[in-house]
């Protein structure tokens, strides 16, 4: 079994989708419809919208900490904070952990995805 999809409930949909309809392309994610965004190899995320009268998301607690991309090569990683800026959305600087680089976003509510690269014959997850 894998994994097929995830999916992400937002506080609003009309304040997330900008921000995922500029980030998910440049992760290899193509729009399959309305709130919809598949890999077209089998995974897709799907967005919901909360209700109003519950807590929103909070990174240490219960639940997902961060969505974590692998990219293919450093200028990816930077491709992605570049695109991101010019989107408008705050982009943190690039972090160097051990031999990998990484960039960690945050979504309108918080919820964080990093792209890393990491150099071959590294296991990423030592």
């Amino acid at each position: 079994m894998k994994i097929d999809h995830i999916t992400l409930v937002v506080s609003s949909l009309a304040a997330s989708m900008p921000y995922y309809e500029a980030l998910l392309p440049m992760l290899g994610f193509a729009k399959k419809r309305e709130h919809i965004w598949t890999d077209n190899e089998g995974f897709f995320f799907q967005f919901r919208e909360s209700r109003p009268d519950l807590p929103g998301y909070e990174r240490y607690g219960p639940g997902m900490n961060h969505l974590g991309f692998s990219a293919p090569d450093v200028e990816t990683v930077r491709s992605v904070k570049l695109a991101m800026s010019n989107a408008g959305f705050a982009t943190p600087e690039i972090q160097h952990i051990g031999p990998a680089t990484a960039l960690f976003m945050k979504d309108p509510d918080g919820i964080r995805f990093e792209v890393t690269h990491t150099p071959p014959g590294i296991d990423p997850v030592d």
